[in-house]
């Protein structure tokens, strides 16, 4: 495609330097040497401006652009080609669904909830649930991160199909957590923490949540039940640097010496063959005091 793009181009040059060159050439008042001359200036001049004013001012790739395609990385390209897809294939559900996730990773929300919607209306029953909760996310930062009415109601529609479904118990809890319902908001992010992964990078904010949530209510965090909850994660999940850390510091402020050197004797273990580990947690077992 390149080959061809710039074969385009050359036509073109030679084009535009016959139209300047062909009346001078057919002029027959003067020598041929002084048309040539003549011409060959004329064609010079054409090709040093034209191809100057494009390198300077135009772009060499887009022609390559309209000839292939775009590119895997030009994302809004893309998400362009799929919304013309779409457009005549509007019963096809995966094409919404990947037109919908195209235009959330561009931050715009508003038609992402759109393409979800119309994804909603034409897809399989086994996957409505997962669009209801793409649909309430993408509603939900439309929306500045406020969960609506719609947004809610699309929620409790994907957990009726998944009552696992992850963004649904995250997002519903903050909307009985809005509306002062503490008591659902910490099922719901409760029975999201026991499903969640050790690594996964929204765990300590929905630790923090809860524990915030809690501490309005006059109620206490159940500490004890999530460093349990970790412990036994790291028994089935033991290449976990960071959860380790957390369990060490975790029993340590709870004041169980034992429990936290028997963490830290174990995570070495478990973690002998990665040096930046061994370094994290014989700092951590010093300003423990865990070791001298």
């Amino acid at each position: 495609m390149v080959v061809l793009a710039y074969l385009i181009f050359g036509v073109l040059a030679l084009a535009a330097t016959a139209f300047v060159c062909w009346p001078i050439l057919r002029r027959r008042d003067d020598s041929i040497r002084a048309r040539a001359l003549l011409g060959g200036a004329a064609a010079a001049l054409v090709l040093g401006i034209g191809g100057g004013a494009y390198l300077m001012l135009g772009n060499p790739n887009l022609a390559e652009r309209s000839l292939t395609g775009p590119s895997a990385h030009d994302l809004r390209g893309l998400v362009a080609l799929l919304a013309q897809r779409v457009r005549a294939r509007p019963n096809d559900a995966r094409a919404w669904t990947l037109l919908g996730r195209g235009y959330l990773t561009l931050g715009d929300a508003a038609n992402a909830a759109a393409a979800f919607k119309r994804g909603i209306g034409v897809a399989p029953l086994s996957d409505k649930p997962q669009l209801y909760s793409a649909y309430g996310e993408a509603l939900t930062l439309s929306a500045g991160g406020a969960v609506t009415g719609d947004a809610e109601a699309a929620f409790a529609l994907a957990l009726q199909g998944n009552p696992k479904d992850f963004a649904a118990r995250y997002y519903l809890g903050l909307a009985f957590a809005a509306r002062r319902d503490t008591q659902h908001a910490l099922a719901l992010w409760n029975s999201l923490l026991a499903d969640t992964p050790p690594n996964a990078p929204w765990r300590a904010g929905l630790v923090d949540r809860i524990a915030l949530l809690s501490s309005r209510a006059g109620a206490a965090p159940d500490i004890m039940g999530m460093v349990a909850s970790l412990a036994a994660r790291l028994k089935t999940q033991p290449n976990d640097p960071a959860g380790w850390q957390r369990l060490v510091r975790a029993y340590s402020v709870l004041g169980d010496a034992v429990k936290a050197k028997q963490a830290l004797t174990e995570a070495r273990t478990v973690l002998k063959r990665d040096r930046t580990a061994q370094a994290q947690l014989a700092r951590e077992a010093r300003e423990l005091r865990l070791e001298k």
